[in-house]
């Protein structure tokens, strides 16, 4: 792939160049972020069918298995894709993957979600050769691009974009043999939960220090430092255990040391500065959770149940992060002002919500099913609302040439 002749390596190349492919295959944030909303919402109501009308989802492969699957490296990988899409060419200052190539990676996500709902009639190997196909292929992908524009520091976002696509084989092997792929979920989230970290700390400080300073002020957010470098080296460090030994007291103190830097790691950003933007302020909200989350692995050494632990990483965590970048992204890169408009911030108003009341259901099991009900209501409703407001301008808006 080409750089953009006019852009330098330290340059942002000019979006949308080509005027003539489909605008909704012009960028990868474009249909990844748009379908991965859709998906957010068939497969949770899908998976609310089953629990409340008994629907037969993927019963070759076993309806819990496929809903985990599906939330971790279905909906979360097309977010993913989206992002790193997007952003890598900004890093490097090469031209975005677009038109065809686009479409291609597209329609082999799409034929993952498509081969695991219908494992029953095609079978498993079929079923999760094609779904094994797509995190390797973005890897490469990425990869590519990232050495080709010599961006080094971004190896190890492809080092956790590694870990995802090994943690996805591990899942499907696991589940053809039979086990429980416990250990493959907490692999996968854990590798997500890294990224959040890794990514969070280089957008949060650098967002937050340009509104600080459009605002006239100059308190900014701490500049990286080894106390960054720290605080997720103790991540790593915590997540591993976590994912291979998640109730010992060793993954407990971990995890607890790691829930301090990281809660410090935010108040070095400034959160609270930044209340009257909900565009901004929910990414904070969002790396809250990244405490809250260690703290939660933490008490699972003590007896927390696992399943609410996941819920709090999944949600609060990752897909509440995914949710304010998607927003972000889509409003910027369509030449839009960021500023959230009141159906985005209902929409992030009720994906936190729905990141608090969900890991209730496993402390107030009385009370589980209403609770069930509730969250995939408002996870519903919460990316119903991104896609509501955002598609036409997925599909139809170009950002202007500059």
């Amino acid at each position: 792939m080409q750089q953009h002749p006019h852009a330098t390596s330290g340059e942002h190349i000019v979006r949308g160049l080509s005027r003539s492919r489909p605008v909704l295959f012009s960028y990868g944030f474009r249909p990844f972020f748009l379908a991965a909303a859709v998906w957010a919402i068939i497969s949770i109501d899908l998976w609310v069918l089953f629990l409340s009308r008994g629907l037969p989802i993927a019963e070759e492969y076993g309806a819990i298995y496929w809903h985990a699957h599906e939330m971790l490296f279905g909906f979360a990988s097309a977010i993913l894709a989206g992002f790193l899409l997007t952003a890598i060419p900004n890093w490097t200052g090469r031209l975005p993957i677009s038109g065809r190539p686009l479409m291609a990676l597209f329609a082999i996500w799409l034929a993952g979600r498509a081969a695991l709902l219908l494992i029953d009639w095609i079978g498993a190997i079929p079923a999760v050769s094609a779904d094994s196909i797509f995190l390797p292929v973005l890897l490469v992908l990425c990869a590519r691009e990232v050495i080709a524009g010599r961006k080094w520091k971004d190896l190890k976002v492809i080092a956790g974009l590694a870990a995802l696509s090994v943690a996805n084989i591990c899942f499907h092997l696991q589940v053809l043999k039979g086990v429980t792929p416990d250990i493959a979920i907490r692999f996968g989230l854990a590798a997500y939960v890294l990224l959040v970290t890794i990514i969070g700390g280089r957008i949060l400080p650098s967002f937050t220090r340009n509104w600080l300073n459009r605002s006239g002020r100059t308190d900014f957010p701490a500049p990286y430092d080894s106390f960054d470098a720290v605080s997720i080296a103790a991540g790593m460090l915590a997540l591993v255990s976590w994912t291979l030994a998640p109730t010992t007291v060793a993954t407990g103190l971990l995890a607890a040391s790691t829930a301090i830097l990281n809660a410090v790691r935010l108040a070095r950003w400034r959160a609270w500065t930044t209340w009257r933007d909900p565009m901004l302020v929910v990414l904070h909200i969002a790396y809250l959770f990244v405490p809250i989350g260690f703290a939660a692995i933490a008490a699972g050494a003590v007896g927390l149940e696992q399943i609410a632990i996941l819920h709090i990483l999944a949600i609060g965590v990752v897909s509440l992060m995914m949710l304010a970048v998607m927003t972000r992204a889509s409003r910027g890169h369509t030449g839009r002002k960021l500023k959230a408009s009141l159906t985005t911030t209902v929409s992030y108003t009720i994906l936190v919500t729905v990141a608090v009341v969900r890991p209730l259901a496993e402390l107030m099991p009385p009370y589980a099913d209403v609770i069930l009900m509730l969250a995939a209501a408002g996870w519903t409703a919460a990316f119903g609302l991104f896609a509501v407001e955002h598609a036409p301008f997925l599909c139809k808006e170009r950002k202007p040439l500059r």
